[in-house]
Parts: C-alpha cells; sequence; structure tokens
C-alpha cells in the first residue's frame, strides 16, 4: 500500500498550489522561488514570496538548511526610525554588533547584518525566509510588539534584544531596566537631587521601563514623578541638546538629568556647559548603556551599565534553542550602576 502524506506535508502542498495558482506559475516554480533559487526572476521570486507570507506560509528554508548542515549564517537587524534615522554608528549599536560577532564567532557562524524600519519589524523576517540565514537576532523592539508576535506564531526563530512585555510569544534578551532606572534615581536622590529630569521616549519599551524605575526611587522617598520633568527625547543627533533647550525653555526648575543613553548624556552635559550650567555642582548627569567613551568624557559620566558581552552570548544561546526546534525562555540579565564625576 502506498504511504499515506502526513497532514502538515498536505497542509502545505495544498498551499504551494494556492500560490502557485494566485502567481500564476507552477508548484515548481514556487518551489524553487520560496528556495531562493537563481533560475528564477527576481520579480516572479518577489510575487511568489508576498503571496506566501499573504497566506500564512511557513517558509522554512533556513531551519531546513541548518538541518543539512549547510547554513552557518545567522540575521543580525538593527531597526531605525524613518523620522530620526538613528545611525548605526551610534557606540550602543557598534558594542552590541560587536558582542554578537564575537559570541557567533566563538560558535562557528557568520553574521549578516540588515536594517528595516522601525514600522515594519515584520521584514525582520526576510533574509530568513528567503532561506540566507537560520535565524534573525533583532536589536530592539520599538513599538511593534504585535508584529513580532506573528512572527513567533509563524516559527520564525528570533531572539529580541529587548524589555519583556505583557503576552509576548517571542524570546527577548535583555538588561533589566527597571532596576536600573531605580538605581539611577535612588543615586540622584542620595546626592540630594530632588528635581530629576528624565529624557526619554516613554513609547519606547525598554525607555518606558528606564523611567518607570526612575518613578520607583521617587515614590520609596515619598516623592511624585513630575510631568513637566519628562522630557520625550528620540535617538536624533543633539538629542540630548534639545532636551536642554526644551527644559530651559519651560522655565522648570531642575537640578539633575537622567538620560535613556550615554550619548545622549554627553550632548546634555555640553549643552548645559555652554549655557553655564556646571556639572556635577549645578546639574547632576547619568546616562544608560555604559559605552567605552563614557569613561573617558569630561567629566567621566556616571551611567546604567548594560551586561553587553553577556548579552550577545546569551542572544546567540537563545537563537540555537530556536533553530534546533527548542522553547528558549526570555531572558533578564542584571544591571548596576557605574559611579563617576558627572554626579559626585
Amino acid at each position: 500500500m502506498p504511504k499515506s502524506t502526513p497532514p502538515e506535508a498536505e497542509s502545505r502542498r495544498l498551499q504551494m498550489a494556492d500560490i502557485a495558482r494566485l502567481a500564476g506559475v507552477s508548484t515548481s516554480t514556487v518551489s524553487r522561488a520560496l528556495a531562493g533559487s537563481k533560475l528564477i526572476s527576481e520579480e516572479t521570486r518577489t510575487r511568489v514570496m508576498e503571496l506566501a507570507r499573504s497566506l500564512k506560509y511557513n517558509i522554512n528554508i533556513g531551519a531546513q538548511n541548518l538541518r543539512m548542515k549547510q547554513n552557518r549564517t545567522v540575521g543580525v537587524v538593527v531597526p531605525y526610525d524613518p523620522d530620526t534615522r538613528q545611525h548605526l554608528s551610534d557606540p550602543f549599536f557598534l558594542s552590541m554588533l560587536g558582542s554578537l560577532a564575537d559570541a557567533l564567532t566563538e560558535q562557528g557562524f557568520d553574521m549578516l547584518v540588515s536594517r528595516v524600519d522601525a514600522s515594519e519589524l515584520d521584514a525582520a523576517a526576510a533574509p530568513f525566509d528567503t532561506g540566507r540565514v537560520i535565524g534573525i537576532v533583532l536589536i530592539g523592539q520599538w513599538r511593534h510588539h504585535d508584529q513580532l508576535n506573528q512572527l513567533a506564531a509563524r516559527h520564525v526563530p528570533i531572539v529580541v534584544w529587548g524589555a519583556q512585555l505583557p503576552q509576548q510569544l517571542y524570546c527577548t534578551v535583555g538588561g533589566d531596566n527597571v532596576a536600573g532606572g531605580e538605581l539611577a534615581g535612588a543615586h540622584l536622590l542620595a546626592q540630594g537631587r530632588k528635581r530629576i529630569a528624565f529624557f526619554g521616549d516613554i513609547n519606547l519599551p525598554e525607555i518606558g521601563q528606564r523611567y518607570d524605575g526612575l518613578c520607583n526611587a521617587l515614590r520609596k522617598a515619598g516623592m511624585a514623578a513630575d510631568a513637566g520633568l519628562l522630557i520625550p527625547a528620540s535617538f536624533v543627533p543633539d538629542g540630548g541638546r534639545l532636551a536642554v533647550e526644551q527644559l530651559l525653555t519651560a522655565g522648570v526648575a531642575f537640578d539633575a538629568i537622567f538620560a535613556g543613553s550615554d550619548l545622549m548624556a554627553m550632548e546634555a552635559i555640553n549643552a548645559l556647559r555652554q549655557r553655564g550650567l556646571d556639572v556635577p555642582d549645578r546639574v547632576a548627569v547619568v546616562g544608560y548603556d555604559d559605552i567605552q567613551l563614557s569613561s573617558y568624557f569630561h567629566p567621566p559620566l556616571t551611567t546604567v551599565q548594560q551586561p553587553i558581552q553577556e548579552a550577545g552570548r546569551a542572544l546567540v544561546a537563545s537563537l540555537l534553542e530556536l533553530t534546533e526546534g527548542r522553547p528558549a525562555p526570555s531572558l533578564q540579565l542584571p544591571t548596576r550602576l557605574i559611579i563617576r564625576h558627572s554626579t559626585v
């Protein structure tokens, strides 16, 4: 008797037939297009891929290649906001890319770096869907948690550097942003600072959690957060300077700044200095990340240290678990306060 076709294989065969019918090509052409064959024109391949995505077809070429030991490449995707176009040369991105490169090299993998519009995070799966990589490391969630859940639902092996959020289906590795924010706030309060401005877009998950940590520190000290001290600064060149100018123009009293990144904190210090406001005597400043430059800046920057080296290894380890069909629970890494002369 002939062997029966497994239900999953039968379903995939029928889906492929649907794609072929809609694209006006044969099923063999669809199969070659999904496999990234160079025998298929770019126009046809693009049309087939778009139809496959619209039909939620699970294109698992990357995992297939891994089982055959043909593919040793991991995709690293860095989103960008088209309005601000945060540069890939941002020191935090460079540090994270270096950490991932080291971790992948240790495991014998190559790295393919690409960028996607932060409003279309589902496009991060393209290198996997076309079989170029076995899985994706995405540096940052931005605002589209739902799109990342959709990628996880269709079994794209993806690990995200970011915050843990409610109803999360995908795996994240990230620093403890709430604890980091609380450390920064408690330190500034211990220095006698009572009017702490926060610079950052709290609609971004990690930044929002850092602000929550600051609010926790204020609450424990019997103080309430002042909405006038929350400046929604973005990661643009001169973002820290613009935030300082906004604060000074508003005429709001402040004696400390907690910035969402080290680069933003350094720009704020330069702007304060130009206005004749001494750091730390007049205004204490804390950054976030502990990029290498922070210890050489003048004054050396107090900051919350992100575990960058550990992050690279953890992201890679979690992704490899997913590519082997095993679960990878989200992981939160500890952060710590590095005290330097911008606050004391």
